[in-house]
């Protein structure tokens, strides 16, 4: 399945508007060792969070991939035998079980094609991308901008008495339970691992509009979504055979509210380099860090 789009560049393109409307250098750290980790063949499935877009060095511009995401850093720390990075920003469950097309409007075959039968190691970030990242962020940023004490963002997609990006993750739990199981069938002997998400925003209390345009209402019922979303995952890999990484905890107090020298997100505006709202090298490198730790528990 084929099809062409550029959500992130477009929603880069929104946010920096809205940026306009509401008026570095990277770290990296050697990843540690682990006897624990597979070291044969390591895939790497997942979207944009995965990718690491904007950050250096870019070694695929239609996927926005970086050479420095948690996938190459875990590669190197394992030392793996072979390794396949097919994360792509704007991927969605159907791009890794059927194809789509990258940034560039360039086709792509599915990501579940890297997945061999000698293949020791799988990991798999999804899910964003199949309940609306991107708009959910655009337009809970737009909405800000008239109500930023209030909940505009959460009256709009509670209203009716239905929660739609509850009812989102729901309808993308068979989604990812698909993936899951299509990656066992394609390599029963490797070790697979779910990744969720890191903390976008602050864990407690009301964000820090307008440096993050969420407004203070809204921020609350955003986190909610964004841990029912890794709860959803968590609960497809414990149901599917897989083994969940968890990346929210510890990047807790590294939200994209936080200073450019510590925040694992990056906001609105970036100050370190990285799409807005997505992982900056520290955050890559974070998840790298927790992915380790839970092949080695």
């Amino acid at each position: 399945m084929t099809r062409p789009r550029l959500p992130l560049l477009r929603a880069a393109t929104r946010l920096a508007a809205l940026a306009l409307a509401t008026t570095g250098v990277l770290l990296t750290v050697a990843a540690p060792a682990s006897a624990a980790v597979p070291t044969g063949r390591y895939v790497a499935l997942g979207d944009s969070y995965t990718a690491g877009p904007l950050i250096p060095t870019q070694v695929d511009l239609n996927c926005l991939r970086s050479n420095r995401n948690y996938p190459s850093l875990v590669a190197a720390s394992a030392g793996s035998s072979s390794f396949a990075d097919v994360s792509c920003s704007g991927a969605t469950t159907d791009d890794i079980l059927y194809g789509g097309s990258g940034q560039l409007g360039i086709t792509l075959p599915p990501q579940l094609n890297a997945v061999t039968s000698n293949t020791s190691l799988v990991t798999v970030q999804i899910g964003g991308n199949d309940i609306g990242f991107a708009g959910i962020i655009g337009d809970c940023a737009e909405a800000s901008l008239s109500s930023p004490l209030g909940s505009p963002c959460k009256n709009r997609y509670t209203a009716g008495g239905v929660d739609q990006l509850q009812a989102r993750i729901v309808a993308a739990t068979p989604k990812v339970t698909a993936v899951l199981q299509a990656v066992r069938r394609a390599a029963p002997g490797a070790r697979v691992v779910v990744l969720g998400y890191p903390a976008i925003l602050p864990d407690t209390g009301y964000g820090c509009w307008p440096v993050v345009p969420i407004a203070y209402q809204d921020v609350p019922y955003l986190r909610g979504i964004e841990k029912s979303l890794n709860a959803m995952l968590a609960s497809a890999a414990g149901a599917n055979g897989a083994t969940y990484a968890d990346v929210y905890t510890p990047s807790i107090g590294r939200d994209a509210c936080k200073g450019s020298g510590t925040r694992w997100i990056e906001g609105l505006v970036p100050q370190n380099s990285a799409a807005p709202f997505h992982p900056n090298a520290r955050g890559e490198q974070g998840m790298a860090t927790a992915l380790l730790a839970r092949l080695n528990s």
